[in-house]
């Protein structure tokens, strides 16, 4: 999700607020419909993901970030990401600021009660959101 530059010393966040209210975030009206019906046919899982920028830097999001099931270890692949960029393109982000971002993951596991949110990246300053309730819309709202 998130990967800070190495040049701002940022610990990774490890609280997750999985309420249901949806942080105001601006998607194509197209694409928003578009995204729901699969969601909604498909199982998809959304990640509402709110960052709080306490000092300057820059924020990005890694495809190789997943939703693991700590049931089984299945892993569920990132598939879009919205008001983020993908790395290795950073994002600024001035100090005092919000970022809000979604994230939407392929189906976890019928069986699955908690997740992690990994940023499984090749390098210091990925972030772990830890033990995930899961719920029965499976959208989410995460603060990094």
């Amino acid at each position: 999700m998130t990967h800070l530059c190495p040049e701002y010393n940022h610990e990774p966040g490890e609280h997750a607020d999985t309420t249901t209210a949806t942080p105001a975030i601006k998607l194509d009206k197209k694409l928003r419909e578009e995204i729901l019906s699969q969601v909604h046919e498909e199982g998809m899982v959304i990640v509402h993901c709110t960052y709080l920028a306490e000092v300057a830097g820059a924020i990005r999001i890694w495809n190789s970030t997943v939703l693991i099931d700590l049931q089984s270890g299945s892993r569920s692949k990132l598939l879009h990401a919205e008001n983020i960029t993908i790395a290795p393109v950073w994002m600024e982000v001035p100090p005092g600021s919000t970022v809000r971002f979604t994230l939407i993951f392929a189906p976890l596991p019928k069986t699955c009660e908690t997740f992690d949110l990994y940023e499984d990246i090749p390098q210091p300053g990925g972030f772990l959101i830890k033990a995930i309730r899961r719920n029965k819309s499976d959208v989410y709202n995460v603060t990094i």
